[in-house]
């Protein structure tokens, strides 16, 4: 009830989403039956039914892609300070926005239910002549289990990656990437100062300096008979604690004397014990203290770490699709090697997306940037684990497409209408989903923009900044596009 109150109170671009995850959940149910009626009127092939079947692979990632975008774009199911305290924490948030995806996809599957049998003319009783006729199972009924199977698989898929995707993370803070530091053997954690290896067992580094301490006994045996006893013990108890915080003060801090304090006994002998079994609190830069032994300040993090993976990955797809290319015949459909290979380069770019979003804000930023580059660029290298997956899944559609407009104009091939269908739930999710993470994107920003425009930030600069940001974008992805393209429809023009 709480999903269904939710939905109905959203605002418009939050309904609108969600109609576009029913409407890919419609056209993925729907290809998925059309597999089901092939595999029905054509029982004496097998391999082309599970062909079919497979390619439908590619619109059921592409819903879920755009399921999980919409999800998390979502400001009604983001936990919100106090909501724990009726029972909506985050784990039951997660739970809202699974059920309520499930419940766009579950619309859009019983509308692909619909128009199937429309087709076959189940409601009408006139089925529809045309290319789709093949594939309906006409004058067939149909196996009740495999329909409702195959339509549950887009809820069940969608729900289930919203909320692996917006499970609770643990609270614990991750460890601290720096190197480790040496300190003394037993210390507790990390230590805040560095220590080279093995000065705790130094030579002479534990033993207090004589030099401060030999004073104040010498005075004090060098006073008269008469005020021995009472200078002696005057002024042994002032200069043991002087000449102790003297000693003290004089060693480095966090060094060689880290895990040594230094005290007096009434005599005015300096001894060392160990220290606390944690080393001592230090500043910031400010002067303010700082636990030694606390985690470390966060430290932006990079995103070209997989960069090279993706790289490759696409390589290895194009070399697979490369490869099934070349093994199959001029007038046979695409194999399942070529939806392999499309896959992996698919993986590989979506991977090496927030690596070249984040060198697009380095580039931005070189040579001497002014006031509009560095904004256009800290902003792109701020928002690459957003927006940078999504262009890479983008730039894949991208190269498909032209791919087969290449070969469609080559070998004057007749993709059909299930083939279109197939095409505009790709195409329209994954753009729809780089709108949504740019819309979120923007969303997360509106602090720092607000900020700007308190400080004087003319509004002209702003969009100036984002347009340079889109330049960049199209810059480095429009000829990887192309190359990838030109790439992959080399096997399949031969």
């Amino acid at each position: 009830m709480l999903a269904l109150r939710l939905t109905r109170a959203a605002r418009l671009a939050v309904q609108l989403r969600r109609l576009l995850v029913a409407s890919a959940s419609a056209g993925t149910g729907f290809l998925l039956l059309c597999a089901l009626g092939h595999a029905l009127t054509h029982p004496d092939a097998p391999g082309a039914s599970s062909l079919r079947l497979a390619w439908c692979a590619a619109p059921l990632a592409a819903t879920v892609y755009l399921a999980v975008a919409v999800a998390r774009a979502d400001p009604g199911t983001r936990p919100r300070p106090g909501l724990s305290a009726i029972g909506l924490g985050p784990g039951r948030l997660m739970a809202v926005s699974a059920t309520t995806t499930a419940l766009s996809a579950a619309l859009g599957s019983v509308a692909a239910l619909l128009g199937f049998l429309y087709l076959r003319g189940d409601l009408t009783g006139a089925p529809v002549d045309g290319a789709v006729s093949g594939v309906l199972a006409l004058g067939q009924r149909l196996p009740a289990p495999a329909v409702v199977t195959l339509l549950a698989v887009v809820p069940a898929a969608a729900s289930a990656a919203v909320a692996l995707t917006l499970r609770p993370r643990d609270p614990r803070p991750a460890p601290s990437a720096g190197s480790r530091r040496y300190g003394r053997f037993g210390a507790y954690g990390w230590g805040a100062a560095r220590e080279t290896f093995g000065a705790y067992g130094r030579y002479g580094a534990r033993l207090a300096s004589a030099s401060a301490s030999a004073p104040a006994p010498a005075s004090a045996s060098a006073s008269a008979p008469a005020s021995a006893s009472a200078s002696a013990s005057a002024s042994a108890p002032a200069s043991a604690p002087a000449s102790a915080s003297a000693s003290a003060s004089a060693q480095p801090a966090g060094g060689r004397a880290a895990g040594a304090a230094a005290q007096a006994d009434p005599s005015g002998a300096l001894l060392t014990q160990a220290s606390e079994t944690r080393p001592p609190a230090t500043t910031d830069g400010d002067g303010s203290p700082r636990d030694a032994t606390g985690p470390a300040p966060a430290t932006p993090r990079s995103h070209t770490t997989l960069l090279p993976w993706g790289i490759a990955v696409l390589t290895a797809g194009l070399a697979v699709e490369t490869y099934a290319g070349d093994t199959a015949t001029r007038d046979a459909a695409p194999s399942a090697g070529v939806l392999l290979g499309w896959a992996l380069a698919t993986l590989g770019l979506a991977l090496a997306g927030p690596g070249l979003t984040h060198l697009c804000g380095r580039l931005l930023q070189a040579v001497r940037p002014g006031a509009l580059r560095l904004l256009a660029g800290r902003v792109l290298m701020e928002e690459s684990h957003r927006v940078g997956r999504p262009l890479g899944v983008v730039c894949a559609v991208a190269s498909a497409a032209y791919a087969a407009a290449a070969l469609h104009d080559a070998d004057a091939t007749d993709f059909g209408p299930l083939s279109l269908i197939g095409a505009v739930v790709v195409a329209g999710c994954t753009v729809a989903t780089l709108l949504t993470a740019a819309v979120e994107a923007k969303h997360a920003r509106t602090d720092t923009t607000d900020a700007l425009l308190r400080l004087g930030a003319p509004p002209t600069t702003l969009r100036a900044a984002a347009a340079l940001r889109a330049g960049a974008l199209l810059a480095v992805f429009g000829p990887l596009t192309l190359v990838v393209a030109q790439l992959a429809s080399l096997p399949l023009a031969r």
